[in-house]
């Protein structure tokens, strides 16, 4: 005779009253990214924006989505889940300002095998704080309790977010050409991308995260790692909306220079970099001596410095620079747009490592 059970959800893995209290807890991180058109309140089956409200007339929507890549396995073995959620905003509105998008609003998607509130708090609480940075609203998301398909404390996150632009506003324009010049906005950190080659050259090297770190002893290695990706929206809105002189921006992350700056080139010019110029972060310099990096491998994984490169009309590129610098930016004159049938980027000089 079969014994007859009496299973629950819970039983099998998933608790649905765990994941109540936790959206419970993170509401008042979510009212925190108020901003005109949202009013980031969540629990509905679906969020809403209000254009009109925002102060658009004509616009495009612009959206992205992203992820932290292996970045989030630094922050689950380290313990430290309140700076992830930062990265995951800046890597989609990052991806928005290029276009010259305004974001509007952002959703994530936090998945594991064993909902745990604490972190799933801690990591709201950072992509609310990112939400904040970028002036977007977080209306709404998801949390996946999946046994069985993330080992234990593992979890995963990805990330949504759409902007607008005003449709004569559209970036990239269509008139760049050979005089235009580069103009680079520094970066925080490796931001994230690249961290599978970063966490194979620590395995190599036989440093623990909590060492400190080797080019930032002051902290330890797991927390200079997990400096948040720079989010550059409040910079170059306002210098978006007072010079039309920006023609173009490209947002430096996996591909580093040379696949990222010609999504933005048209036909027949070449972005030509001065690597000299650029401020190489020290994490940078050790990642490259410690691992036996080359120039051209630390060129097409990092951002090496510069996450951010403007293309300017140069009889406009003094007042862009001057106004990045009332914006308390430190503007890299990074090179120029050169006539060229083939080569996208080129490089002249050498990286001061």
């Amino acid at each position: 005779m079969t014994k007859k059970i009496n299973l629950t959800y819970a039983d099998a893995g998933v608790d649905i009253d765990a994941g109540n209290a936790m959206v419970e807890t993170i509401k008042p991180l979510v009212r925190a990214t108020r901003r005109p058109g949202a009013d980031a309140e969540i629990g509905g089956f679906g969020g809403l924006f209000d254009l009109k409200a925002a102060g658009f007339n004509d616009p495009i929507l612009v959206a992205a989505n992203d992820g932290v890549g292996t970045k989030v396995r630094i922050a689950i073995e380290t313990g430290i889940h309140d700076t992830i959620g930062v990265d995951l905003v800046a890597m989609c509105v990052n991806d928005l300002i290029v276009q010259g998008a305004e974001p509007l609003f952002f959703l994530d998607y936090y998945a594991s095998g064993k909902l745990d509130g604490g972190v799933a708090a801690a990591v709201v609480k950072g992509i609310a704080r990112g939400c904040v940075e970028a002036g977007a609203a977080l209306i709404g998301g998801e949390t996946a309790e999946m046994p069985g398909l993330y080992a234990g404390a593992d979890y995963d996150l990805a990330g949504f977010s759409v902007g607008a632009v005003e449709r004569g506003k559209l970036l990239p324009r269509g008139d760049v050409k050979a005089g235009d010049l580069l103009i680079g906005l520094r970066s925080s950190g490796a931001h994230s991308n690249g961290f599978s080659l970063i966490r194979k050259i620590i395995a190599a090297s036989g440093l623990s995260f909590s060492a400190p770190a080797p080019f930032a002893p002051e902290k330890s290695l797991g927390e200079a790692l997990l400096t948040p990706t720079r989010i550059y929206v409040k910079t170059i809105l306002p210098v978006l909306a007072a010079h039309s002189g920006v023609k173009a921006l490209a947002h430096i992350t996996g591909g580093g220079f040379p696949d990222n700056i010609p999504r933005v080139l048209p036909p027949g010019v070449c972005a030509e970099i001065d690597l000299a110029a650029i401020p190489v972060l020290p994490v940078f310099a050790w990642l490259s001596s410690a691992g036996g990096v080359s120039e051209a491998e630390l060129l097409r994984t990092f951002n090496c410095g510069v996450g951010m490169v403007l293309v300017a009309a140069a009889a406009e590129a003094e007042a862009i620079v001057a106004a990045l610098r009332a914006a308390g930016d430190e503007p890299i004159a990074l090179g120029r747009i050169i006539e060229a049938s083939g080569e996208r980027v080129a490089f002249t000089g050498r990286l001061a490592l």
